[in-house]
């Protein structure tokens, strides 16, 4: 009734894209620092400036990996290197940002994943949300998830235990072994595609890629088993 294979005993969400549509929030902070970031230097610089573009940008260069790494991504895929000490500050900014978002704007959840989650808690399926984001406890809280999810592994816990990020699939290895099952006996759910990749990379059971962006094709390309528009479709 989930649409999962047999043996299937745990179920590791990303949140954002998955469970939440925080993503929104996420890309309009990104864009937010970027956009002031560039025009501030082709000001400076005598250059045209070219905004951050959410539907060409986010999903390449910044969703689902750690902050830092999706700074520095999109900001080389314009040529720009900077040292360490200023993609912290930049990425600082931007999680700033996203924490006055949330509590301004609040946390948007998609129903058919309560629903989802409903039906896995019903079938005593093991539960655990791995996300990049350092926000994910207060997400969870503010959108009304805690009670569905047995463990996390943020981007908190990442940098505790010196994780690296998505596209590595070491936080989605770790949330199996937290929650005491084998990575075969995993599944994945994941909108971006470095988390499908990572799901892929960890030879989980089988990985979900939850389509919010129109990228089904390469969903799959990255490894996706099967895609879905909503998580309700697989009940």
């Amino acid at each position: 009734m989930l649409g999962l294979p047999d043996g299937t005993r745990a179920c590791l969400f990303d949140l954002d894209g998955v469970l939440t549509d925080t993503a929104s929030v996420h890309a309009a902070a990104w864009k937010q620092m970027f956009d002031d970031y560039l025009r501030a230097r082709a000001e400076r610089d005598g250059t045209e400036f070219v905004p951050f573009d959410v539907s060409a940008d986010y999903g390449p260069y910044v969703d689902g990996k750690p902050r830092l790494d999706g700074t520095d991504s999109f900001l080389r895929s314009r040529g720009i290197v900077l040292d360490h000490d200023e993609l912290v500050r930049l990425s600082t900014i931007k999680n700033e940002l996203v924490q006055e978002k949330i509590l301004t704007v609040g946390v948007e959840v998609y129903p058919g994943s309560v629903r989802y989650l409903e039906a896995v808690r019903e079938a005593g399926l093991a539960t655990a949300v791995v996300s990049s984001s350092a926000n994910a406890a207060q997400v969870l809280e503010v959108a009304g998830l805690t009670r569905y999810i047995d463990h996390r592994v943020d981007g908190v816990t990442a940098k505790e235990r010196g994780l690296p990020g998505k596209p590595a699939p070491d936080t989605f290895l770790a949330a199996a072994a937290d929650l005491g099952v084998g990575k075969e006996e995993a599944v994945v759910f994941e909108d971006a595609l470095a988390g499908v990749e990572a799901g892929r990379a960890g030879g989980f059971g089988f990985v979900v890629g939850v389509d919010r962006l129109g990228h089904a094709d390469r969903l799959r390309a990255a490894g996706a088993d099967v895609v879905v528009a909503d998580l309700e479709e697989l009940l």
